[in-house]
């Protein structure tokens, strides 16, 4: 028997690589002879890079950039000299998980240091730029961005504007860097579908996760408005994918001139899935929540898509679905690895010891 492991990350406690271990270990004890494939994945969110380097040949460059708040480290991406292409993880520079609790201020945080590393990797020798855009801890738009990479943003009295969330309701007009080259082929990689603006766009459905108030978001989703005008192009604004990671969706759009395309459906061409699953009989998945949000195209849903009818069971840390989302889903059976009524510092803790629990147990049943 062939069991195909093609997971993603459980997030705040186990990368998908050790996701895919655990599950393997577990299947492992209990049916020794199987044969285990595991492909490490993502949607395009944080880890992005990481499994891009799993899957070609990258060398690891360190560069010092701004972090959300214009303080300075150093944030890494992966380059492939053969073909010329980076991988970039805006969260490596620009994430969330970059800041405090306390510092958590999207009005306050800016892309410019994801704006720095494709600038170093454009300098490199760049001519294809992959950019994952999950996890961010901004709602600039991308402004941030592309200040780094020569745009200036200019208020109504012709001043310099700061490229955070909150000047963006300021901006007045865009200067074009003079020496801007379209050589470079950019791809934008992200897992929703938001518009920049509205009840659905950026700011109203990202902006609290990130530390706004309910006077923030209606602030920020008004920039986004505003910014939207100046650029007088409205059909990127509503492109679908265009308010993921805080409106920089857009700014990959209109700044670069980048396609959007779903994360799940890049990382699984970069993992040959689908000539692995051709030969799989069944296939484990898992992420850290089953919830409405994967119908939506989440990962488990992209790798429903492309299973060919193949049986799929997924783990996870919460449940949230129903016997008809499961079957609206495509797969086969889902369950929670939580043992135990626990605390969530308890139950993140202990991610890879219930994966291998619960995926023993399934084989075993198997």
């Amino acid at each position: 028997m062939k069991i195909l492991i093609a997971a993603d990350s459980f997030k705040d406690s186990l990368d998908s690589f050790g996701v895919c271990r655990a599950i393997g270990k577990g299947i492992q004890q209990a049916y020794p002879n199987a044969e285990l494939v595991e492909l490490p994945l993502s949607d395009g969110g944080e880890g992005l890079s990481d499994i891009a380097g799993h899957y070609f040949e990258l060398e690891q460059v360190v560069v010092e950039v701004c972090d959300p708040i214009f303080r300075p480290i150093k944030a890494t991406y992966g380059y492939s000299v053969g073909t010329q292409t980076a991988f970039i993880e805006m969260a490596k520079a620009s994430g969330l998980q970059l800041l405090s609790n306390e510092e958590r201020n999207p009005l306050k945080t800016s892309t410019f240091g994801f704006g720095q590393l494709i600038q170093d990797a454009i300098q490199k020798g760049a001519k294809r730029i992959i950019m994952g855009l999950g996890g961010s801890a901004t709602n600039d738009a991308g402004i941030g961005m592309a200040t780094a990479l020569g745009w200036i943003f200019r208020g109504q009295e012709g001043e310099v504007l700061q490229p955070i969330g909150e000047n963006l309701d300021k901006v007045a007009t865009i200067e074009f860097p003079p020496n801007w080259s379209e050589e470079v082929v950019f791809e934008a990689i992200c897992d929703v579908k938001n518009p920049l603006f509205g009840e659905n766009g950026a700011a109203h459905i990202f902006a609290r996760q990130k530390g706004a108030d309910q006077a923030m978001i209606e602030q920020l989703d008004a920039g986004l408005v505003q910014l939207a005008k100046v650029s007088n192009q409205p059909e990127k604004a509503e492109a679908m994918g265009a308010g993921a990671a805080g409106g920089l969706g857009f700014g990959c759009l209109f700044f670069l001139n980048a396609q959007l395309k779903r994360g799940i459906d890049s990382v699984l061409d970069w993992a040959n899935f689908d000539q692995e699953v051709a030969t799989a009989d069944w296939i484990f998945t898992g992420e850290g929540r089953l919830d409405r949000q994967t119908l939506q195209g989440k990962l488990i849903a992209g790798i429903a898509e492309r299973a060919k009818g193949k049986p799929i069971i997924a783990l996870c840390g919460g449940l949230d679905l129903m016997p008809d989302d499961l079957n609206d889903l495509g797969i086969k059976a889902a369950f929670s690895i939580t043992q135990k009524p626990c605390l969530l510092s308890e139950a993140l803790v202990q991610t890879a010891e219930n994966l291998e629990k619960t995926s023993f147990n399934i084989a075993r049943l198997l």
